[in-house]
């Protein structure tokens, strides 16, 4: 029908797939036109064809619900389009004239938005680690005295603490941009980026200062270094971000 969407297909790492009350669908729409072909929908709750495919057993932050969606003869109302059918109209009619805006397409646009939240989470991981291990570095006491006495611990809290400070740093400066203007040379990126990097080599630092505890389930930091890989890779893995920011210092479309 005339006022009425179909969707069919697979969306996978889907948080809270198939279990949440709303789903919103990136769907190509005209797909010659790649990117720019591609519309979003708002799939009603309750709404048939919808359903949960694969659960995800993952390495780290498994308390979150990741999934595989599946839609099957998907058919919703014409205003569950996200925009509207002549906004819609108007963008595939230039896409096909390619007539180039410069306008950031709605999906890229949201991991944009979301990488400074990313990377702030990325950064709570890191202090949560950075912090344990300094309090059990002045408490382990090890040939007489606690181990922070010694250099080779506290020169790796020290780097710890810098290292999180510029990445929180960062990702104060991409927020801020983000509400005042938008970024202005891949500070978003940078922020995301940096947070990840961080929080992956923080919680790996912790359980190395804890020594074989570390490694034990009895201590939070084996389960912040799982939690923390994620951020390397979703939202943007580190190799899309390292291509943002190259293009956007070079001015160049470095593939």
């Amino acid at each position: 029908a005339s006022d009425e969407w179909v969707l069919n297909g697979t969306k996978a790492w889907i948080t809270n797939g198939g279990i949440a009350a709303l789903h919103v669908v990136v769907a190509a729409v005209e797909p010659g036109l790649g990117s720019r072909g591609q519309a979003s929908f708002v799939i009603p709750p309750g709404t048939k064809g919808l359903s949960q495919g694969a659960k995800y057993k993952k390495h780290g932050i498994r308390a979150s619900h990741t999934a595989e969606v599946i839609l099957d003869d998907v058919r919703i109302p014409g205003n569950c389009l996200l925009g509207g059918k002549a906004k819609l109209d108007e963008k595939i009619g230039r896409a096909k004239e390619k007539q180039h805006t410069g306008a950031v397409q709605p999906a890229m646009a949201t991991f944009e938005a979301t990488r400074p939240s990313v990377g702030a989470m990325a950064i709570g991981i890191a202090r949560a680690a950075y912090e344990y291990s300094l309090q059990y570095a002045k408490e382990r006491v090890a040939f007489g005295k606690p181990i922070i006495m010694n250099q080779s611990i506290a020169f790796i809290l020290a780097d710890m603490a810098m290292e999180i400070d510029a990445a929180r740093l960062l990702v104060h400066r991409a927020a801020w941009l983000a509400r005042n203007g938008g970024y202005k040379n891949a500070e978003g990126s940078m922020s995301k980026l940096k947070a990840g990097r961080v929080a992956v080599w923080s919680t790996e630092r912790a359980i190395q200062i804890l020594g074989g505890y570390g490694y034990t389930r009895e201590y939070p930091v084996e389960r912040w270094h799982r939690d923390a890989k994620i951020f390397d890779i979703f939202e943007g893995a580190e190799q899309i971000q390292q291509l943002v920011i190259s293009r956007a210092i070079s001015g160049l479309r470095i593939e």
